[in-house]
């Protein structure tokens, strides 16, 4: 039981992680030149959730600017708002999730500890 509640905690930091990624992506999206960065979940050795997260160096829109009187090319950040919004949604129902499910071994660990008290 234990090794399952430490499974759920992971889950819910990698989680947490992948949140704080995609909140600064969406942070940055009008960020002249701003490279997003992508959480990825994987599976631990002792079965705990891991995350990495990696820059994705793709380039954004480059348009020409007029600075002063020089054109000046410029790049927009690499953030597409069609993919982070809901990557996001996915995100907090997952955490809900296992939310739920460490809630639900609280209440098994007390009815157990009730039964041997």
């Amino acid at each position: 039981m234990i090794s399952a509640v430490n499974s759920t905690v992971s889950a819910l930091q990698a989680y947490k992680t992948q949140m704080e990624v995609t909140s600064n992506n969406v942070a940055n999206v009008n960020t002249e030149g701003f490279k997003k960065s992508k959480a990825t979940l994987k599976e631990g050795d002792n079965g705990d959730v891991q995350v990495d997260v990696n820059r994705i160096n793709t380039p954004g829109h480059r348009y020409q600017e007029l600075d002063g009187d020089q054109m000046v090319e410029k790049e927009t950040s690499n953030v597409d708002l069609a993919e982070e919004f809901p990557q996001m949604m996915v995100t907090q129902h997952a955490y809900k999730a296992n939310m739920k499910v460490l809630q639900a071994q609280d209440e098994m660990l007390g009815a157990t500890l009730d039964i041997l008290g």
